[in-house]
């Protein structure tokens, strides 16, 4: 089988979905493998690198794509309209595609429509098997760790207390909305340059891994836990949204750095902080929203920008993951690796749809859409014409 490994071509996109070193693994798995020119230059791989270990080189997608029976990308194919060239219709029909298809903003019809077998990485379910491959903990954690590095580039101050001679500087105050995988390497990131840091969230079992990390928990008072089966948060009442935003206003108001990851499955980002709230911040502190590619925790946040509101710095860049993009496509190429390699062997791949990594993440096959959460719904039986007796 020809395993076809595409150069990424939106904007803020670094990372690319293999390197040599998983390469080698895909030749191990009885596969050939086909890069695109150029697909791993902003992670500092050349072309060379992936011929030694063991690639071709493909001059453009449509020669990659040629004849290839498993596509890898980081994000989505680009469809008619949405870039320079259109990849999905360039994938062979029948063939598998094994990327992070953000399925809730771009639906799945498109790959049942090309008869893909489509396996999303972001719905790979949460369980201890399948740790090796959750892009989701992987990315997420360079994410965490370069936004208290983009907070400390435009932060006008030390992490740090200093004592000097000339007097004392106190530390720096961070406050990180959502202890998930990201808020949780923020909190240490910023624990390690000195900070003193608080953190809120809805879950009642991020409690405790915030406090082992040596943060303070921002508790609101009668708040039941908001953790779903998958461990994810889910959307709060109303009532409890009002106590939550009351908790929060007070809390930045004597915050110098809020870093906020809030993020729900399949909806928009939880709007965390408002106007109203940025505009009681401190002159000179800073906001770095990393769910701003889905609406943004912050109702002032702009996507790829970095722009000044009254004194406080607000920091939307986009994919925080990929400006690590060494370090993210390495991780992303180990997820992919790791998911193949139960379904990948002697070169041709079989999909058990008992397993249920597998089920949970294969979105079309047959040229349908087959994921529980994607599937068209029946039409209403009670709108059906009434059978003869």
């Amino acid at each position: 089988m020809k395993v076809a490994v595409l150069k990424e071509r939106r904007a803020y996109e670094t990372r690319v979905a293999a390197t040599p070193e998983s390469v080698k693994k895909l030749l191990a798995m009885g596969a050939s493998v086909m890069v695109e020119a150029g697909a791993g230059l902003s992670a500092s791989i050349p072309d060379a690198a992936y011929e030694a270990a063991g690639a071709s080189i493909g001059a453009d997608a449509a020669a990659t794509l040629t004849g290839a029976g498993l596509v890898l990308k980081v994000q989505r194919p680009l469809a008619a309209g949405e870039g320079e060239i259109d990849e999905l219709s360039l994938i062979p029909a029948g063939a598998a595609l094994v990327a992070g298809l953000a399925p809730y903003q771009a639906g799945p019809e498109r790959y049942a429509e090309r008869s893909i077998t489509a396996f999303a990485l972001e719905l790979v379910p949460r369980i201890t098997r399948a740790q090796s491959m959750d892009i989701l903990s992987s990315q997420a954690n360079l994410a965490g760790y370069r936004a208290v590095l983009e907070a400390a580039a435009v932060y006008g101050r030390s992490f740090p207390m200093m004592m000097t001679a000339a007097g004392t500087v106190a530390p720096a105050k961070v406050l990180v909305l959502g202890a998930g995988v990201a808020g949780l390497q923020a909190i240490a990131t910023a624990r390690r340059l000195g900070a003193i840091v608080s953190a809120f969230d809805v879950r009642a079992a991020a409690k405790e891994q915030v406090q082992s990390l040596g943060a303070t928990f921002v508790e609101v008072e009668g708040m039941a836990d908001a953790e779903t089966k998958g461990g994810y948060a889910k959307e709060l009442d109303d009532a409890t949204k009002q106590r939550q935003t009351a908790k929060i206003a007070e809390t930045l108001k004597k915050t110098d750095i809020a870093i906020s990851t809030a993020l729900i499955p399949g909806r928009p980002a939880p709007r965390l902080i408002t106007a109203g709230m940025v505009h009681a911040m401190r002159p000179g502190s800073v906001i770095v929203d990393l769910a701003v590619e889905t609406g943004g925790n912050c109702e002032l946040s702009r996507l790829g920008e970095i722009h000044d509101e009254n004194g406080v710095k607000i920091v939307g860049l986009a994919n925080l993951p990929g400006r690590l993009p060494a370090e993210s496509s390495a991780l992303f190429a180990r997820n992919i690796v790791a998911f193949l390699q139960p379904i990948l062997k002697d070169g041709a791949l079989t999909v058990d749809t008992a397993d249920e990594v597998i089920a949970g993440s294969l979105l079309t096959r047959d040229g349908a859409v087959v994921h529980p959460s994607f599937k068209p719904k029946p039409a209403d039986a009670s709108a059906a014409p009434e059978a003869s007796q």
